[in-house]
């Protein structure tokens, strides 16, 4: 299962190549906002994250909530936590 995880952007590491710097439940990696190109988001505003990408962004309230209801999911939302943990920053 793929899920997408709640994300806070830390800092715009590269803003011509829509590359941001995330981080999903303590752990930072550099993803993808060119989705979000029409609507960048900045630091500390949070976002959706899938395989790599910015899919939406959120405000941090939805972002708690949906934080809580993945968790809830138990090993899917360990793995999918383990795969971005596994994945290159």
């Amino acid at each position: 299962m793929c899920l997408g995880i709640p994300g806070r952007i830390v800092e715009i590491t590269d803003a011509a190549g829509c590359l941001a710097k995330v981080d999903v439940s303590g752990v930072q990696r550099t993803i993808s906002v060119r989705l979000l190109a029409d609507d960048m988001p900045g630091p500390d505003e949070w976002v959706l994250v899938h395989v790599g990408f910015a899919m939406a962004k959120i405000d941090e309230t939805e972002a708690m909530l949906t934080l809580a209801a993945v968790q809830q999911l138990g090993e899917a939302y360990t793995d999918e936590l383990e795969a971005f943990r596994g994945s290159t920053a």
